[in-house]
């Protein structure tokens, strides 16, 4: 799946002109292929011939300066230079240094593959800061006396270029693979997060939020969107013209909740149609008078999956698949999110909800979008008046094109799940069961091999953003769980949503044991 964004954006092409190769049967993958015109590579690994684009060219002093006055936390500090620097930071847990006795937490900074001292803390926040000042210390001594190099420009990484002679390694498609773009009329489509993935996690709901339990493409390449939306969050409240200048969000004056710039918008690339309502029989009717009753409460309805197969709710079936991990179809899923917004809770705190404005599939076997209109927008018509203000039914324009990753019904990689967004110079792999990166995932957050989109990442994404937003209140909360349901209208939005869904006769909403949030940073 592909998330793309309709924005100011000088690489773009139209959608008619993205290619997809194959993936490679074996890690390390680069990413998807020609994602426009001009041959931009969305995360190509470091082993591969590939060309980062320019940093800037005068020192960033402003920044220096206040981290050297206190103003700005250490971490904050260095994740600010790697957007104005254009470098990937990385900041990983480690062990302690030998010789040290005591119960210590230890973390190091990786900058473009180079690890820095490790900084070491009675608390994981207290050792995430001192291995900011450890690196920051010998960063900024470096740049201060050997100055920036001339090649380079502002701003966070663009998409690396492919070289002309450089290889493409191919890609296996057994996985549906989502695409989420950003682009203006003028500029056409950047791609700015995608995933691919079809299973669950064979691990039990723990309380740690570092474990990934559903790997389907949707899901991945939504969390990949929201990795790229809070990169834009702490380019707007850098408290730096310039950076803000490149955020794709603006404030409104009166909530002071920020939106989407009015030249961008969201659309969504699905390589096979959807699982769930989506695919059901075209000659349905939402109130049929020749089937059953029970027949279309089973196509129309809500559906699950579990183990890679769906269930309708309403089946036989799925009652008495017990206590496997269960998540909703990825058809249910996207018709919440056009309902809520693919933002989320955590984000919804910062931001008004995100909606898509177009969904392309490129499946040579689908002939007709009417499933997908009737599950994603008629099931859901009729709820907008009970909803929170910001909240609607954001019906997108569904419409079929051409494939561009032919179907693998035989790929040996279905286990494993991609993800990038943009900024990122390497693709993640997760083995979808054990719901972490692989062990030569060209990308790797930490020897526990817990996934850039895990919840506990998320929520690190979040306490960052809350400070530099000066939203104190959001650091009071404890949990997960905490942070989420402080999200008031988004919390009512999503009451309305399950409620009108079962009152309708679509079935329940799986909820996710509550364990699996209850963890703090």
């Amino acid at each position: 799946m592909k998330m793309m964004m309709r924005g100011s954006s000088s690489r773009g092409s139209s959608m008619a002109h993205n290619h997809w190769k194959h993936i490679p049967s074996h890690p390390p993958f680069s990413d998807l292929s020609d994602i426009n015109n001009n041959k931009c590579l969305p995360g190509q690994p470091l082993s591969t011939a590939t060309k980062i684009n320019s940093k800037p060219k005068t020192l960033p002093r402003e920044h220096i300066d206040r981290y050297k006055r206190g103003d700005t936390h250490p971490v904050s500090a260095l994740y600010q230079l790697s957007q104005v620097l254009q470098f990937q930071l990385d900041m990983k847990e480690t062990v302690t240094t030998t010789g040290i006795t005591g119960f210590y937490f230890a973390f190091c900074a990786v900058i473009d593959g180079v690890q820095y001292k490790t900084g070491m803390g009675i608390t994981k926040k207290e050792a995430r800061a001192k291995a900011a000042e450890l690196a920051l210390e010998e960063l900024i001594a470096s740049l201060e006396n050997d100055g920036i190099p001339s090649d380079v420009s502002e701003g966070p990484p663009p998409l690396p270029v492919r070289e002309k002679d450089s290889t493409i390694p191919e890609v296996h498609s057994g996985r549906a693979v989502i695409v989420p773009c950003v682009s203006s009329a003028a500029a056409g489509c950047e791609v700015v997060a995608l995933g691919t993935g079809s299973s669950n996690t064979k691990s039990s709901p723990a309380p740690t939020g570092r474990i990934l339990h559903d790997s389907h493409a949707v899901v991945t390449a939504r969390r990949s969107l929201m990795r790229f939306l809070y990169r834009n969050l702490l380019l707007f409240f850098s408290k730096n013209s310039a950076l803000e200048e490149k955020s794709v969000f603006q404030q409104d004056q009166t909530t002071k909740l920020l939106s989407l710039k009015n030249h961008f918008t969201l659309h969504l690339y699905l390589s096979q149609l959807p699982k769930g309502a989506a695919q059901i029989p075209s000659q349905l009717r939402l109130n049929p008078l020749s089937i059953s009753a029970w027949e279309v409460n089973n196509q129309i309805g809500l559906h699950a999956v579990v183990e890679g197969k769906v269930f309708s709710k309403f089946s036989s079936s799925y009652e008495q698949m017990g206590s496997h991990v269960v998540s909703m179809s990825a058809t249910d899923k996207i018709m919440q999110w056009q309902v809520l917004g693919f933002q989320g809770a955590l984000l919804s705190h910062f931001i008004e909800p995100v909606y898509v404005s177009s969904i392309f599939i490129g499946d040579a076997s689908c002939s007709d979008t009417r499933g997908m209109e009737m599950a994603v927008n008629q099931r859901v018509d009729g709820i907008t008046s009970a909803l929170p203000l910001y909240y609607c039914v954001y019906r997108p324009h569904i419409s079929l094109v051409s494939s561009a990753v032919p179907p693998d019904a035989h790929s040996s990689q279905k286990s494993l799940s991609l993800n990038w967004s943009h900024g990122d110079l390497l693709v993640e792999v997760v083995n979808a069961l054990d719901g972490k990166s692989t062990e030569d995932s060209p990308f790797k957050s930490s020897p526990a091999l817990a996934s850039r989109l895990c919840k506990a990442a998320m929520l690190s994404r979040f306490n960052l953003v809350a400070k530099e937003a000066q939203r104190e209140e959001l650091l009071t909360a404890v949990t997960y769980r905490e942070a989420k349901m402080m999200a008031k209208p988004y919390q009512e939005a999503k009451s309305v949503l399950k409620s009108y869904l079962e009152r309708k006769g679509y079935g329940q909403w799986v909820e996710k044991p509550p364990i699996s949030d209850h963890f703090s940073m």
